[in-house]
């Protein structure tokens, strides 16, 4: 063989032991598998009827204008949405910067130097020892060939990441508005309380009277007196706590809507003057839909998903083309001369042959957030369903005990009322009438309860169904369509 060929063959000998020792992605993938929506019990569409979606508005069911203007309030102005908003805007500044990789890149740069030349170096005379100015101008520009979908995946994975973002920011409105409906049935069940609390004490200042009568007439000890005048300051006490908690509710309400503590003085809501939202009272076939958290979880798991793609294309070979063209000169006089032009262009390839596992560990890196992503949603759709089927349960099982504790405060103020009767006649004692009207009390407190509860768990439904949330709107489309 000539010396050419030997060296031809060594050449190509090399070549393919340094392809076959290039660092490759084999035996490293994703282990999560995402649950079907049929086997945490959300019914398909061929076994469920669609259940109509929850109005984004849904708190307007109640008929309050001034909890709608307050909800209102707090959408426009409440810092955890402004949050929000912002990371939404970095999550977007990164889509952009992730596009940009897929377009080619142009710079200008211009240097001008004083440099001196050495006289022991490779540069002749008259230059070697001289101290000279030096002046480029130069135009480049370079373009990166995605050939193996390294950029594309990086663009598609941010553009997961800003839509899981964009559906935090909605599940963040649609928890908020749930808040401040809590909050105000909250408040209008102190309010409520506050009144039975009121009409007790008038009810105990009545009877204190009627005691004193009988004692006068001596009719009563001073046992009767005691027990009568003992019922008063616990009244009281009673009334005092209620208007504590009023104040705290309406000190929480106005901080949720970004207002000053003293914002909702005045507010004092009633549940008899708020009406009960007519929602779905079955799982509906498309709840992981609606549900702007298990969206977002979605949207995680393609971002995931997507970053696998670009760290895989990593071990492949990154093809660019690059030029430039300018002047460059040594003395700043001869620099605009057509003698200064330079120029050139040329692909360039670069493949990873041998980098101590640094790709390998970065693709598992991404594989293992792929299953963390998965797993999360996972867990999301399961406790979407079971928050669903709770509020379901407890819409019916209210509805059966508010039935049931009407009967018994029908039965409390009658017993009471006779009580009442039989103790003016002389025919009973004292201690009935307040036992009697113990249970008439309890009952009057359990009926604002259940009423409290009756609206609270509507609210939370609204919510586990994906109440609050405009599911088709995203700030992203100008960026799906490239």
């Amino acid at each position: 063989m000539t010396p050419a060929s030997t060296l031809r063959l060594t050449l190509g000998a090399a070549l393919v032991l340094a392809l076959a020792a290039c660092a490759n992605p084999s035996g490293i993938a994703p282990q999560a598998q995402l649950r079907e929506a049929a086997s945490v019990g959300v019914p398909t569409a061929a076994t469920a009827a669609t259940v109509p979606a929850v109005e984004t508005a849904w708190w307007r069911a109640y008929g309050d204008p001034a909890l709608d203007q307050l909800v209102d309030q707090a959408l426009a102005g409440s810092p955890s949405l402004g949050l929000a908003q912002a990371r939404l805007a970095r999550a977007m500044a990164v889509v952009e910067v992730a596009d940009a990789a897929l377009l080619p890149q142009l710079g200008l740069g211009v240097d001008l130097t004083r440099q001196r030349y050495t006289e022991n170096g490779a540069v002749p005379a008259p230059l070697a020892g001289s101290v000279r100015n030096n002046g480029l101008l130069q135009l480049s520009s370079s373009w990166e060939l995605d050939f193996f979908g390294k950029n594309r995946a990086a663009l598609d994975a941010a553009l997961g990441s800003a839509r899981a973002v964009a559906a935090d920011a909605q599940a963040a409105r649609a928890l908020l508005a749930q808040q401040i409906v809590r909050g105000w049935l909250q408040l209008a069940r102190a309010q409520d309380q506050l009144t039975v609390a009121e009409r007790t004490l008038a009810q105990r200042g009545e009877q204190l009277a009627l005691v004193k009568d009988r004692l006068d007439a001596g009719l009563d000890t001073r046992l009767e007196l005691r027990q009568a005048e003992g019922g008063l300051p616990e009244a009281r006490q009673q009334i005092e706590a209620l208007r504590e908690q009023i104040q705290l509710s309406r000190h929480a309400l106005a901080a949720l809507a970004a207002q000053p503590p003293a914002a909702l003085q005045d507010a004092a809501p009633s549940l008899a003057r708020l009406q009960i939202p007519r929602l779905p009272t079955v799982l509906p076939a498309d709840l992981l839909g609606r549900r702007a958290d298990v969206q977002a979880a979605r949207w995680r798991v393609e971002a995931a998903t997507r970053d696998v793609d670009s760290a895989r294309a990593q071990f492949y070979p990154n093809i660019s083309l690059t030029g430039f063209a300018g002047l460059s000169s040594i003395g700043l006089g001869n620099l605009v001369e057509a003698g200064s032009l330079q120029w050139g262009i040329g692909p360039a390839l670069r493949l990873p042959l041998f980098d101590a596992g640094r790709l390998r560990a970065n693709l598992r890196g991404k594989a293992a957030d792929v299953d963390a992503a998965v797993e999360s949603y996972n867990g999301a759709i399961v406790g979407a369903v079971r928050e669903v089927a709770d509020q379901l349960v407890s819409v019916r099982s209210v509805a059966v005990q508010q039935q049931e504790q009407r009967a018994a405060q029908e039965a409390a103020e009658g017993a009471y009322a006779i009580a009442k009767q039989r103790y003016g006649a002389g025919l009973g004692n004292y201690l009935q009438v307040l036992t009697a009207e113990s249970n008439v009390l309890a009952q009057r407190r359990q009926q604002v309860e259940l009423a409290a509860r009756a609206l609270d768990v509507q609210a939370q439904l609204a919510h586990a169904l994906g109440g609050g949330v405009a599911v088709d709107a995203t700030p992203l489309a100008q960026n799906t369509a490239r």
